[in-house]
């Protein structure tokens, strides 16, 4: 199979809502009147971000999810998406079900394929996305890295850790019990991007990032961008694992049970969670609430912002924790 018969095959769709989609050298889109294009790319290589056994069903919806999740942070509608992909091989029952996960989730938001390329090489997927923001009064309505303020709330959505303690079973750091290990890989293979919540923390938020690379270094980026600081209560993001919940606990190597500060690193450290990180004025928690209660997505408030630099953290006590803490960094 020749590489125009695959795209056709496994990828070419008629246009929706694009003027020209799949097809040409470029794809056409016309923008919706006020609004602002918001655009995101993100690359998936084997071996760095996922293994060579994959399920290709749950890689096609992870490599979509992750791109949305850029745009729930931005509180954009998706839109559309590109794809470039390098194949080793064609391999037709593989490219079938990852197609089937692209599609699935890609039809889920309305979000369309437009366009890409594919080549000969070592796996790896490249998406582009494209969502839309409305800008009202001259002024857009998209959540920035940027806005937090000192005596600002800080939340996350969802549970974190729960990906974390899936890979280190895979690296043979941790054993855990087979319902506890199903639940902790649907978290690591199949992210839920926080959409509906971003669109719904609109005009309430005043910053909001993806936690992708790990609470910590994700939290890090707002407080540069907003020239903030921030007081955590560790032990809050903690119990958001929902792994905490099980009555059979994970043993690390030496099979004891995790320690506190086992899972103080699964919740600070951990990537691959694709939950919101945002910060909203007091004023706003009611606010906050309705928008977690319209989307479906569970909140919870896990400290505040501070004027002065830096990140505090603190146990449910308030007393200081070593900052020892570091997120992942491809190039660390």
């Amino acid at each position: 199979m020749g590489e125009f018969d695959l795209i056709a095959r496994y990828f070419k769709r008629p246009p929706r809502h694009a003027a020209v989609g799949v097809g040409d050298d470029c794809a056409l889109w016309q923008p919706t009147p006020g609004s602002q294009l918001a655009i995101s790319c993100d690359m998936l290589v084997q071996g760095r971000h996922f293994f060579a056994d994959v399920n290709p069903h749950s890689l096609g919806h992870k490599a979509l999810a992750v791109n949305l999740s850029d745009l729930a942070a931005c509180g954009a509608k998706p839109l559309a998406f590109t794809l470039a992909l390098a194949l080793p091989e064609v391999n037709e029952p593989w490219l079938a079900d990852f197609a089937r996960g692209l599609f699935e989730l890609a039809d889920a938001f309305d979000c369309e394929l437009i366009g890409g390329d594919t080549t000969c090489g070592p796996l790896n997927i490249c998406i582009t996305v494209f969502g839309e923001v409305p800008v009202v009064n001259g002024r857009s309505l998209a959540l920035l890295r940027s806005g937090a303020k000192a005596g600002d709330d800080l939340y996350v959505s969802g549970s974190l850790g729960d990906a974390r303690l899936a890979l280190s079973v895979r690296q043979g750091k941790l054993t855990v019990p087979v319902d506890v290990l199903t639940a902790a890989r649907a978290r690591l293979d199949w992210p839920a991007p926080r959409v509906a919540l971003g669109l719904a923390l609109r005009g309430i938020a005043t910053a909001a990032i993806d936690i992708s690379d790990g609470l910590i270094g994700d939290l890090g980026h707002i407080l540069e961008s907003s020239g903030v600081g921030a007081r955590v209560r560790v032990d809050q993001v903690v119990k958001t694992i929902a792994c905490c919940a099980q009555t059979t606990k994970p043993k690390n190597q030496a099979g004891a049970d995790l320690v506190l500060e086992d899972w103080r690193a699964l919740a600070l450290c951990g990537g691959d969670d694709y939950e919101l990180l945002f910060t909203a004025p007091p004023r706003h928690r009611a606010a906050v609430a309705a928008a977690a209660l319209a989307s479906q997505t569970p909140v919870h408030c896990i400290g505040h912002i501070e004027a002065g630099a830096g990140l505090r953290l603190v146990d449910d006590q308030g007393l200081a924790l070593p900052d020892h803490y570091a997120s992942f960094d491809h190039f660390a």
